[in-house]
C-alpha cells in the first residue's frame, strides 16, 4: 500500500510504501523486502524514486520514498483524454524510462 505523507516540520511531501509484517512472512518475502531497501537506498536518480528514510511499526515495515507528482505512466494512458499517446509524448516517456534504467545498470541493479 503506498499514500502521500508529510513532514509536519518541513511540510515536504513523500510516499511511503507500507508493507504488512504478516503478508511478508506469509510470503517468505523476508529478504526481497531487504533487498528492495537497499536497492532505493542506492538509487539518486531524478527518473527513478529513491529512499528517504524506512522505519517498522509493530505490523508493518514502512519506506520513504521521494514523490513523484502526476501519477503513474498507466494513469495518463487511458484517463488523460482518449486512451494512448501521441508520437512525441511516447518518445518522451521511453526516454526517461530509458534514463532511469541506465541507472539502475550503472548501480548494478537489473530490474526483474
Amino acid at each position: 500500500k503506498v499514500c502521500a505523507c508529510q513532514v509536519r516540520a518541513t511540510g515536504k511531501m513523500y510516499a511511503c510504501k507500507k508493507l504488512e509484517k504478516k503478508r511478508i512472512k506469509k510470503r517468505k518475502g523476508e529478504a526481497m523486502a531487504l533487498n528492495e531497501k537497499q536497492i532505493l537506498e542506492k538509487v539518486n536518480s531524478r527518473f527513478v524514486v529513491s529512499l528517504a528514510y524506512a522505519y517498522e511499526t509493530k505490523d508493518a515495515l514502512c519506506l520513504v520514498l521521494t514523490l513523484m507528482n502526476g501519477g503513474d505512466l498507466k494513469f495518463h494512458i487511458y484517463n488523460m483524454g482518449n486512451p494512448g499517446f501521441e508520437g512525441e509524448r511516447v518518445v518522451f516517456y521511453a526516454a526517461e524510462i530509458c534514463c532511469g534504467l541506465q541507472h539502475l545498470h550503472q548501480e548494478g541493479i537489473a530490474y526483474r
